[in-house]
């Protein structure tokens, strides 16, 4: 066998060990850093004022339900309540976000509770175990777009729809799969902005605000290099505060 042909076998070989090894570090590393949610109650109130009040449905997975906290009280929804109520509001919030959900299980397992709990307020971040699953960018539209269908035939509720940020450091993504889940990442939001036009619903970007920084390793995230520390979780609630009504 000619030289030149058996260095590109060898070359063939190393990239595909390479490419095995990555893929597996990423998996690895969230199987032995073993996160939980944090303990939490379906249902907070924040605030007592008795003349005011506001239901709130937080709806997602693993981000959503404040997995990288000690606290349930450092996630993003709750943080997100404490805003909405001020001084002068009463909010309950029901924590409606399992860690691993995809938009099936949205789907199968959460939109009864909430058309029955009768929310003014709703706040979807769903999407990253879909991309993580292989999910097909059609059938991610096509669960996405159910769900709004529910959600918005059954309830009156103001619903916001959160843009998927680009979570897991590079110390997490070898190359090329840094680029691979962003791009898929991206493609994904797309479909969550187009169905937001459609529906005439509120989009959040998150992504924009928090994506150079989530490309770090740092405080930012919590042992796992994947989900958000308390210090990321206040950042979006203030991030979503602000785009609220507008």
């Amino acid at each position: 066998m000619p030289k030149k042909y058996l260095i590109i076998i060898l070359i063939l070989i190393a990239l595909v060990i390479y490419l095995n090894r990555a893929y597996a570090h990423i998996y690895n590393t969230l199987g032995q850093a073993n996160l939980l949610a944090p303990d939490k109650l379906e249902t907070y109130v924040v605030g007592d004022n008795k003349s005011s009040a506001i239901n709130y449905v937080a709806l997602g997975d693993s981000l959503t339900a404040g997995v990288g906290t000690t606290k349930y009280q450092e996630s993003y929804p709750y943080l997100l309540a404490q805003k909405l109520a001020g001084n002068q509001t009463k909010v309950t919030l029901t924590a409606l976000a399992i860690p691993g959900f995809k938009t099936k299980d949205i789907l199968d397992n959460s939109l009864k509770t909430v058309i029955t709990s009768k929310p003014e307020i709703i706040t979807l971040l769903i999407g990253i175990n879909d991309i993580h699953s292989n999910i097909s960018k059609t059938d991610f539209q096509k669960n996405y777009q159910q769900i709004l269908e529910e959600l918005t035939k059954k309830t009156t509720a103001k619903i916001y729809l959160i843009n998927l940020p680009e979570i897991g450091s590079n110390q997490l993504f070898w190359p090329p799969y840094n680029y691979y889940f962003r791009a898929k990442t991206k493609n994904f939001n797309q479909i969550i902005q187009d169905l937001a036009i459609q529906y005439k619903l509120n989009y959040i970007d998150l992504d924009t605000p928090t994506a150079q920084a989530l490309k770090n390793n740092g405080p930012i995230y919590s042992a796992d290099s994947f989900h958000p520390s308390a210090i990321s979780y206040k950042s979006w609630a203030e991030i979503i505060y602000a785009n609220f009504n507008q």
